[in-house]
């Protein structure tokens, strides 16, 4: 029988070790040690008689062989998940999600979506990165994250795509700066105040910005941050009128720390979605992804 020579370890270890690039990323992503991995590969190379990639100063290279094994080794290892699957037995799926988002999913829904992980798949551990779309954007392409939760516009192309909807911008000021903002206002009527919102490269700052310089005014008065939560409590501290996803501000709308002020224009909405490379993903990723939709809808 094929099992006698070849095993779903030594498959494993030559999947991620393509993936990573490296046979040390490899051991730290599967949790095990640079020697096991040489190991499986080493024995996967004796059984089948050919080499399957090229070790030159720290980087790996696949041969010939080794690309056409490489493709053979991903579908084994997802037949082996639908076995998991019929078998209804999601608790055999122990692996690595390595899942980023940005920072308002961090202080939204984050949790509860982790939650649901969990209770899917209670062997699944989840390595979180928080940082800004760009920078998540960056790491789906290099193959350091297998699922991003971020917002539009894209840079990279994603072949496994969820759409988690759009959530839209308001204006809010704490209740004593909010007392002279009565009434529908205009962006000039904000800028005797500081105005707070996101980093300069996002869609929102440079729709802001775009928008002033049709109005022919000011951008002084306009302070970027990278931090939304940061925002939050700079508005809720009465250090400007802040332009921010209503999501991230309900609870300072109920407790009447923040006040929501009418202008007549915000950014367009925010779209969001769960985006990661089907060809390269195990079949759990594509229910995690759709997991994320759930809990984006509260």
């Amino acid at each position: 029988m094929i099992g006698n020579v070849l095993n779903i370890k030594q498959l494993e270890a030559l999947v991620w070790v393509a993936e990573l690039g490296s046979f040390r990323k490899a051991a730290s992503h599967l949790g095990t040690t640079q020697p096991n991995i040489s190991s499986r590969i080493g024995g996967l190379e004796k059984t089948l008689g050919v080499v399957l990639m090229q070790r030159d100063a720290g980087s790996v290279q696949l041969t010939h062989e080794g690309g056409e094994i490489l493709g053979v080794a991903r579908n084994i290892l997802r037949e082996a998940e639908r076995i998991v699957q019929i078998a209804d037995r999601p608790d055999l799926v122990v692996d690595r999600l390595r899942l980023g988002v940005t920072e308002l999913v961090a202080c939204t829904w984050l949790h509860a979506y982790l939650r649901s992980i969990k209770a899917a798949y209670p062997a699944l551990n989840v390595e979180l990165t928080v940082d800004l779309s760009r920078h998540l954007d960056s790491e789906l392409r290099a193959n350091q994250l297998d699922l991003v939760i971020q917002s539009a516009p894209f840079a990279t192309p994603a072949s496994g795509v969820i759409e988690l909807g759009h959530f839209p911008y308001i204006w809010v000021a704490a209740p004593r700066l909010a007392e002279g903002l009565v009434g529908e206002k205009t962006l000039s009527d904000l800028l005797p105040h500081s105005v707070l919102t996101h980093a300069r490269h996002t869609q929102a700052y440079v729709e802001l910005v775009e928008h002033a310089e049709e109005q022919s005014l000011s951008t002084t008065r306009f302070v970027a941050s990278n931090s939304l939560a940061s925002c939050v409590q700079m508005a809720a501290d009465g250090m400007g009128v802040t332009l921010l996803p209503r999501a991230l501000v309900e609870k300072q709308l109920a407790d009447q720390s923040l006040v929501e002020i009418d202008v007549n224009w915000t950014p367009s909405p925010l779209r969001f979605a769960a985006r990661y490379q089907t060809e390269k993903a195990a079949l759990y990723l594509s229910h995690c992804a759709t997991l994320a939709a759930a809990a984006a809808k509260g």
